[in-house]
């Protein structure tokens, strides 16, 4: 796969490194959470992987890969809003928000920059 594989990319990196840091604070969350802030957090933070993923195998089509790459950015402003929801729910404190949220708003700002350059990527 050489330098297509988009796991090499520092954007996924990142991506996959802050869905994993998510499951791993979201363990803690009550159990009454676990349908809907528990599943949807994840689910969200993991989606920006997946799509991240697709766009990548639409990359020969750039409309393809910028709708790909919309879809990322979406699923990480929704991630941001599910961590809203785990600090005013004392689910976190504000250096576990704050640290997360600083990332998610890096990944936003990576993925922007991807949206209005796909020919660099």
């Amino acid at each position: 796969m050489g330098s297509y594989n988009f796991k090499n990319t520092t954007l996924y990196k990142k991506t996959f490194s802050l869905a994993m840091e998510v499951y791993g604070i979201s363990k803690n969350f009550p159990k009454e959470e676990k349908y809907s802030l528990t599943d949807q957090i994840r689910r969200s933070s993991r989606s920006v992987c997946a799509n991240l993923a697709e766009a990548y195998r639409k990359k020969r089509y750039q409309a393809h890969f910028i709708s790909k790459l919309t879809d990322c950015d979406a699923e990480n402003s929704e991630t941001s809003v599910w961590l809203d929801f785990a600090l005013h729910c004392e689910y976190i404190s504000i250096d576990i928000y704050t640290d997360l949220l600083m990332k998610n708003e890096e990944i936003g700002k990576m993925i922007s920059h991807a949206i209005n350059n796909p020919e660099k990527y």
